[in-house]
């Protein structure tokens, strides 16, 4: 068994536009291989990821405390204490957590590690792709970047 308590912890901090959370990567500290696990809080007002989904792990949020609401597969739901929800490894997964009250929102990320993935990030058009590590791995990657989804080049391209 290998264990960690939060509460030894310290928080790590994103911060761009409407984004604006704390993190501890509770599975990474704890020595987790194939299972990821983070807890978020969402200061009043803020958002999580931008909306995305990913095409090799899932994820599942349960929210500890505060409220929000939870745009998934392009609805949005208002979420609360005790919920827990699922974001499957296809468009269906597409999220984002939204704190839309005056409190923190704080809950647990679960998320399998699986690589290589690629994450879609449907609003902006743009895909992220992840070779050695998994998304919210701390290892270095072989591979990794982001690309406009319509930047495909032909196959046969430059061939040498």
């Amino acid at each position: 068994m290998r264990r960690v308590n939060a509460d030894d912890m310290e928080w790590s901090t994103t911060e761009n536009g409407e984004t604006n959370f704390k993190r501890k990567h509770l599975g990474e500290a704890a020595g987790g291989d194939q299972l990821g696990c983070s807890l978020y809080e969402l200061p009043a007002g803020s958002r999580s990821w931008p909306y995305h989904y990913h095409t090799a792990n899932e994820e599942a949020i349960f929210v500890l405390s505060g409220g929000g609401t939870v745009r998934c597969d392009g609805e949005k739901t208002a979420i609360s204490e005790g919920d827990y929800l699922t974001f499957p490894a296809n468009a269906e997964g597409g999220h984002r957590v939204i704190n839309d009250t005056d409190e923190p929102l704080r809950y647990l990320a679960v998320s399998t590690m699986t690589e290589p993935d690629v994450t879609v990030y449907p609003d902006s058009e743009k895909f992220g792709v992840y070779v050695g590590s998994p998304p919210g791995g701390r290892e270095e990657r072989d591979l990794e970047g982001y690309f406009e989804q319509d930047a495909a080049v032909n196959y046969w391209q430059d061939e040498r």
